[in-house]
């Protein structure tokens, strides 16, 4: 069967679906995701903070251009709150103070932290050591309801008339005249923009239809489940990373999520956690706090994909006409993802930025493809 459409889209995690959300106000779009469920990957393995300290420079703007929808958002998109208080806590040790100094040097972390010694840090996380002696309290950073986000998004896609297609891969990928031509197996469709929200894949979906690629390098994060500490209720205890960024834990539904911030070059693939970096979590947090590990509830891992600057990838390919990128999000990809749809979707309308997002800082030339044309 041969499908007519506005705009194919591919990949349904959170990119995907945001953006073929935004597009399909005025397109008919279809979002073909290679899972039988949406957001497997990336989307569902995400700690989910919003911090507008998190990320560079452009990330950090996204985060700000997105803070009023997580905290307002639109009428009839969800009954649901998005964020829920949290804070983050970033700790040093006193090897680590020059690190804490030029965390606080950032403009937004100087904005949106106060400094804390270290028995006030231990007063937000009890089961901190002593070796923390200083640190930085993010108060509005907030947890993100991942689900709610992600299917409210998908949601608003069939409402708006469009559709998604689970356990779907494109077999062949290709440019006909003025149109991209994609096969399915039992579909073909043909669309003259083709959004490559693929994420860990997005390379692959590239390298298929023929497109120059962007150096994008998956890389797996691993996380594991702890019981809380006896005698502690964490519920809230804010996020705590330290300065170098070598761990982090967070409450979890009464649990603690604890990670080694691990970033290990992964093809892209259904990651899973190794024991070496789960090993290396225990330990991290086993010297950082005051307890010891003695069971793991949960393991996992997921890929965080990046490009050589850290700064995602949104708008059309050079030489590839119709062909539009939105990847490398990295960890930052559920913060920012009302800001950076709302800039995609604008983008492949050949429109400017949004207001709310231009004010931020951020420009088309921050987020463009040609930025790898050397």
């Amino acid at each position: 069967m041969t499908i007519e459409i506005d705009a194919l889209v591919i990949g349904a995690g959170m990119a995907g679906a945001s953006i073929g959300a935004e597009l399909a106000r005025d397109r008919n779009v279809v979002l073909l995701e290679r899972e039988s469920q949406p957001g497997y990957h990336s989307t569902g393995r995400s700690a989910a903070l919003f911090s507008e300290c998190y990320g560079n420079r452009p990330v950090r703007a996204l985060s700000r251009a997105s803070r009023n929808f997580f905290f307002n958002p639109p009428a009839g998109f969800t009954s649901v709150e998005l964020t829920k208080a949290r804070g983050a806590l970033h700790v040093a040790t006193k090897d680590q103070l020059g690190a804490l100094e030029g965390l606080r040097a950032q403009p937004d972390f100087a904005a949106q932290t106060k400094h804390v010694d270290g028995d006030e840090a231990r007063a937000l996380a009890p089961i901190l050591t002593k070796d923390w002696v200083a640190g930085l309290y993010e108060r509005e950073a907030r947890d993100v309801d991942v689900h709610a986000l992600h299917q409210a998004y998908l949601a608003a896609l069939r409402e708006r008339g469009s559709s998604l297609r689970t356990d779907t891969v494109p077999r062949t990928i290709e440019r006909k005249g003025d149109r991209w031509k994609v096969e399915t197996g039992s579909e073909t469709f043909l669309t003259p923009l083709l959004v490559n929200a693929g994420g860990a894949w997005a390379d692959v979906i590239a390298q298929q239809a023929g497109v120059k690629t962007i150096g994008l390098v998956p890389m797996r994060r691993t996380a594991i489940l702890l019981e809380a500490p006896a005698g502690h209720t964490v519920d809230s205890w804010p996020m705590v990373i330290d300065a170098e960024e070598q761990f982090y834990f967070k409450p979890d539904a009464g649990t603690l999520l604890v990670s080694p911030a691990d970033e290990t070059p992964s093809e892209p693939c259904d990651a899973q956690p190794d024991e070496l970096d789960v090993a290396i979590a225990v330990e991290r947090f086993e010297q950082a706090t005051t307890e010891r590990v003695r069971r793991i509830s949960h393991r996992w891992a997921g890929l965080r994909s990046f490009v050589a600057d850290r700064a995602p990838v949104v708008g059309y390919a050079k030489n590839a006409p119709g062909f539009f990128w939105v990847a490398g999000q990295g960890g930052y990809g559920i913060q920012t993802a009302p800001g950076l749809s709302a800039a995609a979707a604008a983008l492949a309308r050949n429109q400017a930025l949004p207001e709310f997002v231009a004010r931020e800082g951020v420009t088309a030339s921050d987020l463009s493809p040609d930025r790898f044309a050397d």
